[in-house]
């Protein structure tokens, strides 16, 4: 059996219609006859959403106990003994009750699919996984409930629901999406024109991804070479020079006049030595590109522009920037240059723009030599010289001007051997001044059209010009090479300055040091190996590039680095002479690994010391403060156990107060102790839920007298994103610390109010007050400022308090109270308007 066909209606905002087009779509396939049920659809009491389930087929939800309540949750097992050929399942990021069959509802959907059974289903642009953090950025609301972006691209049809923010805040307005009582704070908050507008572009250019992938597959599935220009891509080709910013500059701003342009800039490294850009420019070129939205790519080539044009149609790009090209003038005798070849070979369905810049003509420097060999086009433009160019001249001088003289017709030929040597090195040299010497002598030298020589002076002239040419060959080409070799060295210095620069500075990530490595070398993939002894097999400590090797004995090139570490490289067998610098790298990725093991291991050290001092301060907590209590317990319990004394009903009462004053102690130390406890491990994770301050801060004041504070919570403040359960505990923990430090017949003063996007809560007391600098202090554990009262704790309430209000995502800060005191300021998340997380789950659900 199949898997089945799985479809989702993307919204950008919550009442777009999501629910009500996939209902719309179960009628259209309905009356085709097509088998349709609902699995799941949760209409919020909206009419018009409500009146499109009649006459589709309902599967009953099961029902589920959590903490003393019944939810209700899509039955996965009906569906699938129900084994319809569509299910409509709403809300696909949906967080399943705890006890469900699967934790989450696309889970769930998983499952019908791989049953066969077809899915249309819904979800909204903040619930993807990857947009979480901007859609908070935007909204100021964290979603908790995601789904995986993988899900969702999986999807066989996507289809975008929108709607513009002005339609959208008019449906809300007219009642069609919340009811009253709650527009005008939605409307205020998450529903505001900005935030609608830039989820509504985050929802377009999301589905715009996933067409493109769509275009990518069909464009590689039918071999189409030719650029669609669907979409602005523009690439932009990188020397490694210094006109690389001016040139991504230039491209990102012809992306900005096209919606959704993108820029992707490509270095192309030629496969044989270390790449002729700078390290540092290259790095710099890649921060650049990546800082303006852009993306970098290093591709391998030895043929410079046909490997960009491959580039640019394989990505299908509708635009190239290059650069205007840094050679000087005279050179373009031999060769076009890349710029104007790709420009020439580019077509029709690519538009080539080229640059000017400051370093344009200046000349490129001194090429990064290859074993100081030549390249391969000037080898052939060598050996075109040396034997073309002589057998033209012979014709030019047979024909047009017969009577130069013999004298004349060798310096002619010795040009073209100089130009041999000066392009194609030594041997093309000493071809051309042997083909050369062959047709002086039968052209142009009596005997005529003979291998032979009557005037011994001719063979003297011959012979003087076999050895100027090879004389002067060498000198080129030795020159050529010593150019090449120091232009080597230039470059090898500069990489050993940047590894050392690296070093001084720090530098500790293994997989940039490990890309640098690659793309210094042009390999495919660098891989950094290890093992612990010579018997254990080895491991790989880190790697960059497409299926690096897991031995070394299967890389192309193998660095050894002592005994049990190695570089592996595959891609080409490398020269000997790239290997002294390919030694640099290994030895300092070696010292990259040993630095981050030592940064690991310096941080487990200190956390173990933190550790060590927290256990300190509790068993001096235990044996002290914990003690005390249960001293009075247990002196209470002994004297009521008395059989000396007749103790009255009055003294009774006294002493079990103090048992009982005792006990509520021991819990309110221990509570903290155990809260401090879960802080210090992470395991505090909130439930956040929409929820009015005024109905969670009197239950926060049920520990200290009636008296002792004063309250002001106005009825009219919004909403806040809280778990009620840890504000509660925090706000009770600031209000009992606040009342210990009041002096008598000073009341606590407790009030709210809303600055911003933030709620805030103010606790004011007239104590002693806290000088600037232990502000801070008095929030760490086991911290009790100056003359605390006798018996005031093991210091660890403001510390569980702040650690429970930044795992909601408030704050909590100490200030001074004018006139004297201590105000604690706490501000909250206001609550926008999308729908709380696990809104569900009971309201005494613990974290």
């Amino acid at each position: 059996m199949g898997r089945g066909k799985f479809r989702i209606y993307l919204g950008s905002a919550p009442g777009v219609g999501k629910t009500y087009a996939m209902l719309s779509e179960g009628h259209r396939r309905t009356e085709r006859g097509t088998d349709v049920v609902v699995g799941f659809v949760e209409h919020h009491n909206r009419p018009r959403t409500e009146v499109m389930l009649h006459g589709l087929e309902q599967i009953s939800r099961c029902e589920l106990e959590y903490r003393g309540s019944t939810f209700t949750e899509m039955d996965v097992d009906a569906i699938l003994a129900r084994r319809p050929a569509v299910a409509l399942v709403d809300e696909l990021a949906h967080t399943n009750v705890p006890g469900s069959r699967n934790t989450k509802r696309w889970e769930d959907v998983e499952e019908l699919l791989q049953a066969g059974i077809d899915v249309v289903s819904t979800v909204n642009i903040q619930h993807l996984e990857s947009l979480g953090d901007v859609v908070e950025t935007i909204t100021g609301v964290r979603q908790r409930e995601t789904v995986p972006d993988e899900v969702v691209r999986r999807a066989d049809q996507i289809e975008l629901v929108d709607m513009s923010p002005q339609a959208l805040r008019r449906r809300m307005a007219h009642g069609n999406i919340y009811k009253s009582d709650k527009v005008d704070a939605a409307l205020s908050n998450y529903f505001r024109p900005g935030n609608l507008t830039a989820l509504r572009e985050l929802a377009l250019l999301w589905t715009a991804d996933r067409v493109d992938e769509y275009l990518r597959e069909y464009r590689g599935e039918h071999n189409i070479r030719t650029t669609w220009q669907a979409r602005e891509r523009i690439v932009v080709g990188l020397t490694g020079g210094p006109e690389g910013h001016t040139l991504i500059r230039r491209a990102a701003r012809l992306a900005e006049k096209g919606s959704g342009g993108e820029v992707l800039a490509v270095y192309i490294a030629r496969s044989d030595g270390l790449t002729a850009a700078s390290p540092k420019e290259l790095a710099a070129q890649r921060t650049l590109v990546e800082d303006l939205g852009g993306t970098f790519h290093h591709v391998i080539g030895d043929n410079v522009p046909d490997a960009l044009l491959e580039f640019a149609r394989g990505c299908n790009a509708t635009q190239i920037v290059l650069g205007v090209s840094r050679r000087r003038a005279w050179q373009s005798v031999f060769s076009p240059g890349v710029s104007a070849t790709v420009a020439r070979e580019s077509g029709p369905d690519l538009d080539v723009h080229i640059v000017t810049h400051d370093e344009a003509a200046k000349g490129r420097g001194l090429p990064v030599a290859r074993g100081a060999r030549l390249a391969r086009p000037r080898i052939i433009w060598g050996w075109l010289t040396g034997i073309v160019g002589p057998a033209l001249l012979t014709v030019l001088l047979s024909q047009v001007v017969p009577d130069l003289g013999l004298a004349n017709d060798m310096l002619l030929f010795l040009t073209f051997t100089v130009a041999a040597a000066l392009l194609g090195g030594l041997l093309p040299a000493l071809a051309s001044a042997a083909f050369g010497s062959l047709l002086l002598n039968y052209y142009f030298t009596p005997p005529l059209h003979q291998l032979t020589i009557s005037d011994p002076k001719n063979i003297v002239a011959i012979s003087i010009f076999v050895g100027v040419a090879v004389s002067v060959a060498s000198v080129v080409d030795l020159a050529a090479r010593r150019t090449h070799q120091a232009a080597r060295l230039r470059a090898e210095s500069e990489i050993l300055s940047f590894l050392a620069g690296s070093i001084l500075r720090g530098e500790t990530a293994l997989d940039a040091l490990l890309e640098r490595v690659r793309e210094t070398f042009a390999m495919e993939s660098v891989a950094l190996l290890e093992r612990g002894t010579d018997v254990e097999p080895w491991s790989t400590a880190g790697s960059t590039g497409p299926n690096p090797v897991t031995r070394p004995e299967d890389a192309d090139v193998d660095m050894p680095i002592g005994e049990n570490m190695a570089l592996a490289l595959t891609g080409r067998v490398l020269p000997a002479e790239d290997r002294r610098v390919l030694g640099a790298f290994a030895a300092q990725a070696a010292v990259v690994l040993d630095r981050q093991r030592l940064v690991h291991e310096a941080e487990e050290a200190r956390r173990l010391i933190e550790g060590n001092q927290i256990r300190t301060a509790l068993l001096a907590a235990v044996s002290h403060d914990l003690r005390t209590p249960l001293a009075g317990i247990k002196a209470a319990v002994t004297s009521l156990r008395s059989t000396d004394v007749e103790w009255s009903e009055e003294d009774r009462a006294d002493l079990l107060e103090g048992i009982e004053a005792g006990a509520d102690r021991l819990d309110h130390l221990i509570g903290n102790l155990l809260d401090m406890s879960r802080l210090q491990t992470g395991s505090v994770v909130p439930i956040i839920r929409v929820t009015d301050l005024d109905e969670v801060v009197p239950m926060a004041l049920a520990g200290v007298p009636d008296d002792s504070v004063e309250l002001d919570i106005p009825e009219t403040l919004p909403m806040v994103a809280v778990d009620r359960g840890l504000l509660e505990r925090s706000v009770a923990n600031i209000v009992e610390n606040a009342v210990k430090y009041s002096p008598g017949g000073e009341p606590v003063h407790v009030s709210a109010s809303v600055l911003g996007d933030r709620l805030e809560l103010r606790v004011v007391d007239r104590g002693p007050g806290v000088p600037d600098e232990a502000k801070d202090r008095i929030f760490e554990p086991f911290q009790r400022h100056g003359d605390a009262p006798a018996g005031a704790g093991v210091g660890l309430g403001l510390a569980v308090a702040r650690g429970f209000v930044e795992a909601m995502e408030g704050t909590l800060t100490a200030e001074d109270t004018p006139g004297g005191g201590l105000t604690m300021v706490l501000t909250l998340p206001i609550a926008g308007g999308a729908r709380p997380v696990a809104a569900e789950l009971p309201a005494d659900a613990t974290t």
